[in-house]
């Protein structure tokens, strides 16, 4: 092996660096003797607090500064959670692997009540996603929705701190960081769908850099990533952006790729459903022709509104 480590920019926060050290492990499983390290480095996401993720979000919101580094040769590779990664990269970038996929579905966590159902009128729920609020106004329109921003344990302690009766984190999120029992109850399809990507690890490189494509070549998993290319491409036929109230869903059956997608309003809470089956070998086909239905059906209605 090269004498020269191997690089990983990662964000700082404790779920983000225990993703790239997660990859670390398993490039030093498959590549016996290679050198890894980690370069942490501080995003825009991670630095405005004070504002929705929607008022500042717009593409690379957690990867600019990943990728400078890359692009300035200082790191070879950045690790993310595909549902912050744009559908749509910057000239020079590629996805060189993604990861398994681990539980996709939302978490519902509080401190006195099982579950969304058993919230009183007017219980104070606290999410920064867009896509989260519509559903909880479709499903609960009595519910006070409150801002809620920070890494895990910064959102915990909130609701700790008696600011919020509930709130919503990914479930994948809080299993990696040994917090699992924090979860009452799990919100997952068909009834409620998760971000696009969601729980899957991607690994970003630059583009045509062979040497690092082959090194994360074992680490790909196939089913993963078809599934997720589904629900990226159904994004990117509705806008493309990290903010937005989309939700998707993928599952690969045995004979075809399931999609589930979903547009929403987050102060209304209308909800614009579909799903479509499609060949496993072209997934971006089957994501955008299900964009394509939705926004004939009035979807770009709920998406500017």
């Amino acid at each position: 092996m090269s004498p020269f480590p191997l690089r990983i920019a990662t964000r700082k926060s404790p779920l983000a660096l225990w993703q790239a050290e997660h990859v670390a492990a398993r490039l030093r499983q498959a590549h016996p003797g290679l050198a890894v390290e980690l370069l942490p480095l501080s995003t825009r996401g991670d630095q405005v607090l004070d504002r929705p993720l929607a008022e500042i979000g717009g593409k690379g919101l957690f990867l600019k500064e990943l990728e400078v580094a890359l692009r300035e040769m200082r790191a070879d590779l950045a690790v993310h959670s595909l549902k912050d990664v744009p559908a749509e990269l910057d000239a020079g970038f590629a996805l060189a692997a993604v990861l398994a996929r681990a539980d996709a579905a939302d978490a519902f966590v509080s401190n006195a009540y099982a579950d969304l159902a058993a919230l009183p009128e007017g219980a104070r729920v606290g999410t920064s996603s867009l896509r989260r609020q519509a559903q909880l106004r479709a499903l609960r329109p009595d519910l006070v929705l409150l801002d809620l921003r920070g890494n895990l344990g910064t959102r915990l302690a909130r609701l700790d701190a008696g600011r919020y009766d509930a709130i919503l984190l990914a479930a994948a999120g809080l299993e990696r960081l040994g917090l699992a029992a924090r979860i009452r109850s799990r919100l997952d399809a068909p009834r409620w769908l998760p971000a696009p990507g969601q729980a899957a690890i991607a690994v970003e490189a630059r583009a045509g850099d062979a040497r690092i494509a082959a090194l994360l070549a074992p680490l790909h998993d196939t089913e993963t990533a078809t599934c997720v290319a589904a629900e990226r491409a159904f994004n990117a036929g509705l806008g493309g952006s990290c903010t937005l109230p989309v939700a998707a869903y993928s599952v690969l059956g045995e004979h075809a790729l399931h999609l589930q997608g979903l547009v929403g309003d987050a102060r209304s809470g209308r909800l614009l459903r579909g799903a479509a089956s499609g060949p496993a070998d072209a997934p971006d086909a089957l994501g955008r022709q299900l964009a394509a239905r939705l926004l004939h059906e009035g979807a770009a209605a709920l998406l500017t509104g």
